[in-house]
C-alpha cells in the first residue's frame, strides 16, 4: 500500500494492532471476518493469510481497533503481486544473491517469493503497520526471513537495494507520478526495477518493457474480474 492513511504510519505495529491481528489469525471455526492460511492459486509455492471477505474483515478490524482504518489491502492476493511473484520464482536469477526491496509489499507475497528464489536479503516496505505485521507472519508461515520496514520511501532511491519489486502501485495519478520518479532514481543508479500490473489506468506503459504476461486468478481482492491479464514489466535506466 502507498499513500496516506488516517493515523500515523511508518513505525512498528502498536499493541492494539498486534492484538487485532492475533485475533484475526487465531484458530477457530472460520468465517467471513477472519483470515485463512491458504496457497496462492497462481503461486502455489507460497501460502498467505488471506481474507475470506475483505469488506467484512475490514469492518471487524475497525470494531476491534475502535478507530477508522485503511482498507486491508494486505489481506488479498492482488493480480500484479501474483504475476510478479510468479516471474521471480520462474526466473530466480533476477534476485538470487541480491538485496531486494518489495515496495508497497501488502501481504508480503512478492517478498516471500524473492526469499524463496534465493535473494541475499529481502525488505518488505509498506506504510500500513497491519501490512507489516501480516507480511512478517506470512514470511514465518513460509519459512523465510523478510525484514519489514515502515514509512514512505518514495523520496529516496531504494537505499542500495539491487532489485526493487513493485506490484499494483500505479492506481492513482498523483501516486503513480511519485512512484515513477522513485523507480527512475533506482534504475539510474543501476538497480533492477520490475513492476507487476494488471493494466491499471496510470501505468506508464510507454516507459516500461513487458517481460512476461500471465492470466492471473484473483483471490479475495476487490477487482472487477475473476481473471486478470497481468504484465510484468521492466524499467531501464
Amino acid at each position: 500500500m502507498l499513500g496516506n492513511v488516517t493515523r500515523p504510519t511508518g513505525g512498528a505495529p502498536t499493541e492494539v494492532e498486534r492484538r487485532v491481528l492475533r485475533e484475526l489469525l487465531a484458530p477457530g471455526e472460520g468465517g467471513l471476518d477472519q483470515l485463512r492460511l491458504t496457497e496462492v492459486p497462481f503461486v502455489p509455492e507460497v501460502r498467505l493469510h488471506l481474507a475470506e471477505d475483505a469488506i467484512v474483515l475490514w469492518a471487524r478490524m475497525e470494531a476491534a481497533a475502535g478507530e477508522s482504518l485503511p482498507p486491508p489491502f494486505w489481506a488479498s492476493a492482488w493480480a500484479g503481486g501474483q504475476g510478479l511473484a510468479r516471474y521471480v520464482l520462474d526466473h530466480p536469477r533476477v534476485v538470487a544473491d541480491r538485496r531486494v526491496l518489495d515496495l508497497a509489499a501488502g501481504s508480503g507475497l512478492v517478498s516471500v517469493a524473492a526469499a524463496l528464489a534465493g535473494a541475499r536479503s529481502v525488505t518488505a516496505n509498506d506504510i500500513d503497520p497491519y501490512a507489516l505485521a501480516a507480511a512478517q507472519r506470512n514470511a514465518e508461515a513460509n519459512g523465510v526471513d523478510v525484514a519489514c520496514r515502515g514509512g514512505d520511501l518514495l523520496d529516496g532511491d531504494g537505499d542500495g537495494a539491487e532489485v526493487v519489486l513493485a506490484g499494483d502501485v500505479f492506481y492513482s495519478r498523483d501516486m503513480s507520478e511519485r512512484v515513477l520518479r522513485f523507480l527512475d532514481r533506482v534504475a539510474a543508479r543501476g538497480g533492477v526495477v520490475l513492476v507487476g500490473d494488471p493494466g491499471r489506468a496510470y501505468l506508464p506503459r510507454e516507459r516500461l518493457e513487458v517481460v512476461a504476461t500471465y492470466r492471473v486468478p484473483i483471490v479475495g481482492a476487490l477487482e472487477d474480474a475473476e481473471i486478470k491479464q497481468t504484465d510484468v514489466l521492466r524499467l531501464d535506466g
